[in-house]
This record gives structure tokens, C-alpha cells and sequence, in this order.
């Protein structure tokens, strides 16, 4: 008599999304995330999602050469330390997000902080966006470090950063490297060429659509608050959340609050439910080499 196949096992892991303001006094920013972190730690989380460039004010609005002296490399940081320590203390897993100096070159970074407080390795932002009041193509070099994702004591993750978040082929090649869950540090709000333009369904919509094409959960980060820049000024608009394997929201923030975000998931449960849906398995990867070019049909040359 052949035995049944079990009952997938079962493996709770809980994560975090957290959402402050940030202003000039950095090291008021980063006691900031250590309490956001402190809370969510309190609330049961494993795995702690910080926003994007947290340590100051989101300071592309503005094209200043003077700015590029709030870079600082990986080795040594002293914001990549302090969490390190941190994410020891508490057993929890960190991704920070800062301004990387590379001898000349600058990149908008994560250093993923694994719950010894061990860096596990360097993202660097693959897709850098370029227009008003967001003009990061001044600051920082399309990443080169690839799409990687970090196996941590509690789940395998990939971790992409803001405009990254508007391409799907991120989270897919993340899914398609083993990640388990998706995380976005983010830092986005008010067009300033446009009073009009509120992009928050759009934004949050896109990324429930990455957590419902690769059934797993997402978490997304973004600040809040209005940061006065020398030639326009931009309100975020917050509204961090968490989405479930289907892409339904489980929690989410609103647009102004200081606020931190927990939900749990069995990832086991939702690996079983990935395999038997099928997603992965019927890819056709011999039909996407459209996605290789620029036009859908003419290879760039390199």
C-alpha cells in the first residue's frame, strides 16, 4: 500500500514594513528606523523592511553637485554597522538601503543585514529614473551587481529598489533565482510638473500584480512627509503595505503616518501552492527573447 504524500510543512515567517519622515538631522533619521525596527521587532517580525535612502532626505529633487559627499562606501559605513549590530541583537533580518561610493562611481544601494548581523552581499539599483523632481540619473550609475536574491536565516529574498518595482522582469528574475518573498524600498509621492498626478493605485497595483504572477508575498516601503528641494518640493505619500501570494493587500499604511506594518505567512504552504499552479511550470523561456531587446526585435548591440 503506497502512503499518501503529507501535508506541506509549515514554516511562519513574519515580516515587516515600516514608514517614517526624514529630515536633515540624519542622525535623528537613523535613531528613526532603529525604533521602527525596535517596534516591529517587538510585534513578532523577522525580516524588517527600512525605505529607501532613509538616512536623509530623498535629495534627487534637486541636481547639486555637493550632495555627492553624502556617499559613502559599503566597507565601513557607519549606517551599515549600526544595523549590523542591531540586526544581532534582535536576531532580525535588515535591508538597508544607502548612497554607495565605489572609488567614482555612486550607486543607490542595499546591504542585506542577516539576523547574526553578517552582510550577506550589495545590491545596486539596476533601473535609475530621470525626471522632475526624481532625477537620480544625476546621482547614480545603473547597478551592476545584477538581480541577486540572499539566502537569510529565515527565507531566501530578493530585494529591488523603488523604480525597479515598475518592471516586472525584476520580480520575475528574482522569483526565477528562488526568492521567496519580494521587498521594494521605495521613495515616491507628488509629481511636481503635474499637481494632478497621484501615481499611489498605480503604484501599489503594480506591485500586488508581481506578488500575484509569482505567488509570493511582497512588502513595500515608502516614506512620508513634504521635503522643500531648491527647485520644487514633493509630498510622499506613504501607503506602505504588505500583499499576500495572491496579491491581495494583508496591511497597509496610510498616506502620512509614522507607522510599522506586520503580517505572517507559512512559506512552505505557499511554495506547495506555487508548484501546483503551475506558473513555473508552463514558462516558455525560448519565446521571450523579445524581452533581450529594446524595440521587441533588434538585439543591442554591446
Amino acid at each position: 500500500m503506497t502512503a499518501s504524500p503529507s501535508a506541506p510543512s509549515s514554516r511562519a515567517v513574519t515580516v515587516a514594513a515600516t514608514q517614517m519622515a526624514c529630515s536633515w538631522n540624519r542622525a535623528a533619521n537613523v535613531d528613526g528606523v532603529e525604533s521602527l525596527i525596535r517596534e516591529a521587532a517587538a510585534m513578532g517580525a523577522q525580516i524588517i523592511l527600512p525605505q529607501e535612502l532613509f538616512e536623509t532626505p530623498y535629495f534627487c529633487k534637486d541636481q547639486k553637485q555637493s550632495l555627492f559627499e553624502l556617499a559613502a562606501p559599503a566597507e565601513g559605513h557607519p549606517v551599515i554597522e549600526r544595523m549590523q549590530v542591531l540586526a544581532r541583537e534582535l536576531s532580525v533580518v535588515i535591508p538597508v538601503s544607502f548612497f554607495e561610493k565605489a572609488r567614482n562611481a555612486y550607486y543607490n544601494s542595499m546591504a542585506m543585514v542577516d539576523a547574526d548581523g553578517s552582510l550577506l552581499g550589495i545590491y545596486r539599483k539596476s533601473h535609475i529614473p530621470d525626471g522632475p523632481g526624481y532625477q537620480e540619473k544625476f546621482y547614480f550609475s545603473p547597478g551592476d551587481t545584477g538581480i541577486p536574491v540572499f539566502k537569510t536565516r529565515y527565507a531566501t529574498i530578493g530585494c529591488a529598489i523603488c523604480w525597479d518595482q515598475w518592471f516586472p522582469e525584476t520580480a520575475r528574475v528574482m522569483a526565477l533565482k528562488g526568492a521567496e518573498i519580494l521587498l521594494y524600498p521605495t521613495a515616491i509621492g507628488s509629481e511636481p510638473q503635474d499637481s494632478s498626478i497621484d501615481s499611489q493605485g498605480h503604484w501599489t497595483r503594480v506591485m500586488q500584480g508581481h506578488a500575484g504572477a509569482n505567488l509570493m508575498p511582497l512588502v513595500a516601503s515608502n516614506r512620508v512627509g513634504m521635503e522643500q528641494g531648491d527647485s520644487c518640493a514633493l509630498t510622499f505619500y506613504g501607503s506602505s503595505f504588505i500583499a499576500g501570494p495572491q496579491g491581495e493587500i494583508v496591511a497597509q499604511a496610510d498616506r502620512e503616518s509614522r507607522m510599522v506594518l506586520t503580517a505572517t505567512f507559512d512559506l512552505d504552504r505557499i511554495a506547495a501552492q506555487r508548484a501546483s499552479w503551475g506558473l513555473f511550470r508552463d514558462r516558455r523561456p525560448e519565446l521571450y527573447g523579445a524581452l533581450l531587446t529594446l524595440d521587441g526585435e533588434t538585439t543591442p548591440r554591446r
